[in-house]
């Protein structure tokens, strides 16, 4: 199994780096965890086949892990996709997503797919399956609005990768990341306290009861890209793969 970062920044494009948007592939599994309002040029830049893309899992609403899927799907349309694609997230994805389509594109959430899509609510701790992915989702804080917040807890083809998404420090993300192949975690400051997001000393804290075989640090503000250099963890950058 591999990830590709097509996308690990915050919600201001810190360092230059594109939205959260991450692509994960097996030999049978083929998905992506958010799709933020960069995400489609980065996929292309990328040369990333999206028509292969099973499933896009969505962690929240706000628009750097949400607002690329008007534009992702206008291309598979407009691009003759044929394959079903699955959309799955939090509850009211299925109100928000033809909402964003309009307010981004008028009109848009109307036009009859050529291919079958599907929305799907994913409620947490409750497991899902679709094909050869299994997800449990774990409720996490991220303040009122664009939530509810998910991270998620994802096994594919004998391997687990779990994504913090955006929070503050929650015991729940203990039992999504337990033991887990990979861990990509949000290290949004280093040891600043911002409310609704986590620094990475309290993430390290908390490092010993996660006992993830990797973790990776991901959607980064200034304060934390200037100390990458330095740090004992892998920074994603976008376009970085990692295998798991």
């Amino acid at each position: 199994m591999q990830l590709r970062f097509v996308g690990c920044g915050d919600a201001f494009g810190s360092g230059g780096r594109f939205n959260t948007c991450f692509h994960i592939t097996g030999e049978r599994a083929n998905f992506l965890i958010d799709c933020g309002a960069s995400s489609l040029p980065a996929m292309k830049r990328l040369d990333i086949d999206r028509d292969a893309i099973d499933l896009i899992l969505i962690t929240h609403f706000h628009g750097d892990h949400f607002a690329g899927l008007p534009f992702f799907l206008l291309d598979a349309q407009f691009s003759r996709r044929t394959r079903p694609l699955v959309i799955a997230g939090p509850q009211g994805i299925e109100t928000k997503l033809p909402e964003v389509m309009e307010v981004m594109f008028e009109h848009s959430s109307k036009i009859r797919q050529r291919f079958d899509l599907s929305v799907v609510t994913l409620a947490p701790q409750e497991q899902r399956s679709f094909g050869e992915v299994t997800v449990t989702p774990y409720p996490v804080v991220h303040g009122e609005s664009g939530g509810p917040h998910l991270a998620y807890r994802v096994e594919a083809e004998g391997r687990v990768v779990s994504y913090s998404a955006d929070t503050e420090w929650t015991d729940a993300l203990i039992p999504a990341a337990q033991d887990a192949d990979l861990f990509v975690a949000e290290a949004y400051t280093y040891d600043k306290m911002v409310k609704n997001h986590l620094s990475l000393t309290t993430l390290e804290a908390h490092l010993p009861a996660i006992n993830a075989k990797r973790v990776v640090l991901t959607h980064m503000s200034d304060d934390m890209l200037g100390r990458v250099d330095d740090l004992p963890y892998t920074a994603a950058h976008d376009g970085m793969v990692v295998e798991f």
